[in-house]
């Protein structure tokens, strides 16, 4: 009996060298220490054996079953810190390969150019007003004199929610909401998004960008409004570009006009851009209607007014040569690379 034990240590001693993996040496441990196995079997034959030697080889088989275990355990430790090892290296970084470089964008054009409107009339002593997205047909057509049956007021212009609100056409509301709130002397900028209802095309879609001037006060003239718009566009697109005023008609303004620069592509001489005639359509301007002023209780014996209004779109093309305006939504990182401020 004492040889079989000693058996059973060298072939364990055998196997031991030979495994490889954790699931080997759970069935090793099976068939050296299990239930089932030789080394049990022996333990089951300890009463066939005299009395004398009993204890002597119950006292083997203890410390070979002891031994067997260490040796076991030991293997265990061995095979799992290899593991270990091995899935380290498997995750291992390479700290010295080149790092793949995140890419940049830019501020949009439009955001670019819209500060720029901001910084300029600042500087003429204007402040930034803002007002919501979704207004009254009061604030948006009402208040601004607009006739109940004028086109603008139709769907085929005007986006309406089911309760009777609508998506503002223009910043104008943000002048009636101010002068509602103010008395005189007021000289503010709206900017922000306009909607409407038109088929995107390359001077045109349904979201747009615009800003718009008010100033009210005492002995507020026509040549005031001249001047401050000249000034905004020297200083937006240099100081060679001028500027012109054709007669033109809105419902909230009276006189009204139109504004047209010189084209910013030709200085005049005729191009694609200005179709050959020299001048580029800027925006809308005018004295602001007596009737709007007495709608938010102003006294127009007292105090005039003017307004203007410019398509930041619009600009932001001029600026940078954009040949349709569609370009200013695609949210293509090319573009705005090409337009880092």
């Amino acid at each position: 009996m004492e040889a079989k034990i000693k058996n059973i240590k060298d072939q364990l001693d055998i196997q031991l060298k030979k495994c490889k993996t954790v699931q080997e040496l759970n069935e090793i441990k099976v068939r050296f220490f299990g239930k089932k196995s030789e080394l049990s079997s022996l333990l089951g034959k300890i009463r066939e054996i005299s009395p004398e030697k009993r204890p002597i080889i119950g006292k083997l088989i203890n410390d070979a079953k002891q031994k067997i275990g260490q040796a076991i355990n030991h293997k265990k430790r061995e095979l799992e810190d290899i593991a270990y090892q091995t899935s380290l290296e498997k995750e291992l970084l390479d700290i010295t390969m080149p790092a793949n470089v995140p890419q940049i964008g830019a501020r949009h054009p439009i955001y670019t150019v819209q500060e720029e409107l901001e910084d300029i009339f600042s500087y003429l002593g204007f402040e930034v007003a803002e007002g919501p997205d979704i207004e009254t047909e009061y604030y948006n057509f009402d208040a601004l004199n607009t006739p109940k049956n004028h086109p603008s007021r139709s769907i085929r212009d005007t986006f309406y929610t089911k309760s009777g609100a609508l998506l503002r056409t223009h910043t104008s509301p943000v002048q009636i909401r101010i002068m509602e709130k103010y008395q005189p002397p007021i000289k503010i900028v709206a900017i922000g998004r306009c909607y409407r209802n038109d088929k995107p095309d390359a001077s045109h879609m349904p979201v747009f960008h615009q800003i718009e001037a008010l100033v009210v006060d005492e002995g507020i003239s026509f040549a005031d409004l001249k001047g401050t718009m000249d000034y905004f566009v020297k200083q937006m697109f240099g100081v060679n570009i001028r500027s012109r005023f054709r007669p033109h008609f809105f419902p909230f303004t009276e006189p009204s006009a139109e504004m047209d620069i010189l084209c910013v592509n030709c200085k005049g001489k005729g191009c694609r851009v200005c179709k050959g005639s020299g001048w580029l359509e800027l925006g809308g301007a005018g004295m602001v209607d007596p009737s709007v002023l007495e709608e938010v209780g102003y006294d127009t014996e007292k105090f005039t007014g003017f307004a203007f209004g410019f398509g930041i779109d619009r600009i932001t093309m001029l600026k940078y040569n954009i040949p349709y305006i569609r370009i200013l939504f695609q949210n293509d990182l090319r573009f705005l690379k090409m337009h880092r401020a």
